[in-house]
């Protein structure tokens, strides 16, 4: 019992006294001085160049040409393309289809699972997107207003179909239309 109330004394210790060397150091830890020195140098966080902030550890997005905006040549070419090759009925519009999506290329990528596995575009922009528009909807299959995957769409439209196979055909499909239009 002796040896029980004596570990419980030095562990009380420790726990009282073990942070005040931490709390020494200062806020950037140890070398708290040369982090609040005046530096020549660009660093986002003083000391080795590495940011402790895990903000600045998430890599951030380039700005990217998977904009779809109608008024570039880019743009102008990959409608055409898109109309030619009966992805897109001919009054109908890019802008139009992909306004719902974030991104050109899953916007291209749904329309090309669309007519690779036979559902209705309307349905997967439903699916992928978690919004509806003004299209139709009523003859989908479970379309629920939660944003899914391109594959997972797939599977709730078309059961019996190969979804991830499809799924990255129309990716790959979509990357090489923004390839050629560009």
């Amino acid at each position: 019992m002796k040896k029980l109330i004596t570990f419980a004394a030095v562990a009380a210790l420790f726990l009282v006294f073990g942070p005040t060397h931490a709390m020494a150091q200062g806020p950037a830890g140890n070398g708290a001085g040369n982090a609040a020195a005046p530096s020549s140098s660009a660093g986002s966080s003083g000391g080795g160049g590495r940011s402790y902030n895990p903000l600045h550890w998430i890599k951030k997005s380039k700005p990217s040409n998977d904009q779809l905006d109608g008024s570039s040549d880019r743009d102008k070419r990959l409608e055409a393309n898109i109309k030619s090759s009966g992805l897109l009925p001919a009054q109908a519009s890019m802008a139009d289809a992909c306004s719902a999506f974030p991104a050109l290329h899953e916007c291209l990528a749904a329309l090309h699972a669309s007519k690779n596995t036979g559902i209705d575009f309307a349905c997967l922009r439903a699916d992928v997107t978690g919004t509806t528009t003004n299209a139709d909807v009523t003859s989908c299959k479970g379309s629920s207003d939660k944003r899914m995957d391109l594959h997972k769409a797939i599977r709730l439209q078309k059961p019996d179909a190969d979804a991830k196979s499809e799924t990255k055909r129309a990716e790959k499909q979509a990357a090489d239309d923004l390839k050629d239009a560009a």
